[in-house]
């Protein structure tokens, strides 16, 4: 677990310096100028998500709260992992969605909320879908809504640096055309490639949430038969119902989106064709070397979700960890 830690300090810190260095380059060529007004209204803008991101989610998933009466299993398996977890009771909700998943969000580790799809209900045993709540839990312990949040903002002020130095910086200065362009060019660049160490840190984040549902006590191959039914789940969904979730893929336990590419390697771990990943099958796996292809390694560069082979490879690492 060490070396993700490490990865997430490192990548946390190059974001950063590339943010000090677009400033540093802009100060330098241009001095002062509107620069700091996008900058603010940048960190406004994330603000302003921070505080209205909850009920946005709400509003696009079709969530409403549960108390404890309405779903006793579901109630109280959030309930004691949040006891062993240490943090408060966050709200339980059932979101309209087919698509089988779950989700958390909430601004805080006091403001957490934890939902499940009308989909999921009924597609897990009980210790498999306490399994993705242990992991969900994880992400409310873990801060990843406002980790992610804060890393978000950095291609967010990049892109718009390129916008203004690409599109209206030859307006504002003639003399200074060509310079203004490279500091345009040079962002758009950074922009690019932040995003992508973003993308990379929201699946870093995803294998954190899998080790936390382990330290929770659940077992890592409940998790891997979880994950292996919420892609079945998903491949079998129509693609006008998966279109109606695709900007918010980044709060689900895997990507819906994926399913049928990923669906084809699963299989082939599931032996006896329960429909269920076992800790022998899971143990096999654990002595296996992955090697994804160049298609799967640029899908899962572009993916706010690891590769789901190797997600589950890492589970089998942990079953003896």
């Amino acid at each position: 677990m060490w070396y993700l830690k490490l990865r997430m300090y490192m990548l946390m810190a190059v974001l950063f310096a590339i943010v000090y260095a677009v400033v540093s380059m802009i100060s330098y060529h241009l001095g002062i100028t509107n620069f700091y007004f996008y900058l603010v209204l940048s960190f406004v803008i994330m603000l302003v998500q921070y505080m209205l991101g909850p009920k946005i989610v709400e509003w696009s998933m079709g969530v409403h709260y549960i108390k404890e009466g309405e779903y006793p299993e579901l109630y109280q398996a959030v309930r004691s992992l949040s006891t062993m977890a240490k943090i408060p009771m966050p709200k339980v909700g059932i979101s309209d969605l087919a698509i089988p998943n779950a989700f958390a969000f909430g601004r805080s580790i006091r403001d957490g909320r934890i939902c499940v799809t009308r989909g999921i209900m009924g597609l897990l045993s009980k210790e498999e879908l306490r399994a993705v709540l242990g992991h969900e839990m994880s992400h409310i312990k873990n801060r990843d809504v406002l980790t992610m949040t804060i890393l978000s903002v950095i291609p967010m002020i990049l892109y718009r640096i390129a916008w203004q130095f690409l599109f209206y910086g030859n307006r504002r200065d003639r003399n200074q055309g060509s310079s203004t362009m490279l500091v345009g060019l040079a962002a758009f660049l950074f922009y690019f490639v932040t995003n992508l160490l973003v993308l990379y840190a929201s699946r870093i984040r995803e294998h954190f949430a899998d080790k936390g549902s382990v330290d929770l006590g659940n077992n890592p191959a409940l998790l891997a038969s979880a994950l292996y039914k919420l892609v079945y789940g998903s491949a079998r969904m129509p693609k006008e119902e998966l279109k109606t979730a695709e900007g918010m893929k980044a709060f689900f336990v895997n990507d819906p989106s994926r399913a049928l590419n990923e669906l084809k390697d699963l299989r082939e771990l599931d032996l006896d064709r329960s429909g269920t990943i076992s800790p022998q099958e899971l143990d096999l796996l654990r002595n296996k070397n992955i090697k994804l292809n160049f298609g799967d390694k640029l899908l899962e560069l572009f993916s706010t979700h690891p590769n789901m082979l190797k997600r589950i490879k890492r589970l089998s690492d942990w079953r003896y960890a």
